[in-house]
């Protein structure tokens, strides 16, 4: 079974609650700590974003009993790369080159509602603040929920010029 075999078998089926949970938070302090390697070595983070699977995978803080959780964070760092990743058919030998967005992966990050990431402080040494804020607000407008519900006080849509609620929205009550 390949580490990605492995990966989504632990990390889609739940057999045993508690070791789907203790598997999944071992995923995700080991995914912030190698975030947080990357971004603080920056921008001479070379050593840390390219080389052999298993070589690169132990310096971010993975070993050969974690290589499917290190399958797991290529997973989903992939995109948020500038470059192919084949996440499927990685081993211990596959040549890895992070050639990491870090806007998109900033921004990816706040998507998937990963606070314990794109809150790190390391963060500071990769984005000035202006543009965390930029891409803060990119988001959030990206993000904002729209209506095509007409209120009750608005204008009429049929072009009367009366008010909805004494127009069409009559009809509806």
């Amino acid at each position: 079974m390949s580490y990605y075999e492995q990966w989504i078998e632990n990390s889609e089926t739940v057999k045993d609650q508690t070791s789907y949970t203790r598997y999944i938070n071992a995923y995700y302090a080991m995914e912030k700590d190698a975030y947080d390697k990357i971004l603080s070595a920056y921008p001479d983070n070379t050593e840390l974003t390219s080389g052999k699977a298993s070589e690169l995978a132990n310096k971010l803080g993975f070993n050969k009993a974690t290589m499917d959780i290190f399958v797991g964070f290529l997973d989903g760092i992939k995109s948020s790369l500038k470059n192919e990743l084949d996440v499927e058919n990685v081993d211990d030998d596959s040549d890895i080159k992070l050639d990491i967005d870090y806007e998109k992966l900033f921004y990816n990050m706040r998507d998937a509602k990963a606070t314990w990431l794109f809150k790190l402080p390391s963060w500071k040494k990769v984005l000035d603040e202006d543009k965390i804020a930029e891409i803060t607000r990119e988001y959030r407008d990206a993000n904002i929920a729209h209506s095509t519900k007409v209120g009750r006080n608005e204008p009429c849509p049929c072009g009367s010029g009366k008010k909805y609620k004494n127009c069409c929205g009559k009809k509806v009550s």
